[in-house]
């Protein structure tokens, strides 16, 4: 073989491992966008979820007897610092609440009432395709992001294993993530 032979090869496997890099490159992008954009659903989706629970509440203020205030806690969601999945989980219990007082105080035909139940329940629609969007993409992000030679450059990217939505990590010892 002749350095010319020797030089070309090189520059084949050269630009052949260039061509790999941007396409995996790429691909981890195109799914950490997919990700974000999942995220960011799923915050304007529960912010949306949190007002229509507010205003239902201070509708069915009007309707209770007692002064006594059963969606404090839900009132102060927004403020504290918790977690999308914390979040969706505390405004399912607010919800499940309404639903509740809606049967107890006889407010079935309430149509202001079943309207903004009928938002709720096509939010929950979009967040469980959101959640559902982001964990699939989380998967596939995470399954590149541990094969090898994938690892290495996301490793030089700095692209980190994400959780599911859930908060679960299926990496560590932990066996019984999941919450009732």
């Amino acid at each position: 073989m002749t350095w010319i032979n020797i030089l070309l090869i090189i520059i084949i496997i050269l630009s052949l491992g260039g061509i790999y890099y941007i396409i995996a490159f790429n691909k981890l992008n195109d799914l950490k966008t997919k990700v974000l954009e999942a995220e960011n659903i799923i915050d304007e989706n529960l912010r949306i979820k949190y007002d229509a629970l507010i205003r239902i509440s201070n509708s069915l203020k009007k309707h209770m007897k007692t002064n006594k205030n059963y969606f404090k806690e839900y009132e102060k969601l927004k403020d504290m610092k918790i977690t999308n999945f914390d979040m969706d989980r505390s405004l399912n219990e607010g919800y499940t609440l309404i639903l509740k007082m809606r049967d107890d105080l006889n407010l079935e035909k309430d149509e202001e009432l079943n309207k903004e139940l009928e938002n709720i329940k096509r939010l929950d629609e979009k967040l469980t395709a959101a959640k559902n969007y982001y964990n699939k993409n989380t998967s596939l992000e995470n399954a590149i992001i541990r094969r090898f030679p994938t690892n290495v450059i996301a490793k030089i990217h700095n692209f980190k294993i994400k959780l599911f939505f859930d908060g679960k990590d299926m990496d560590d010892e932990i066996i019984d993530d999941f919450k009732i």
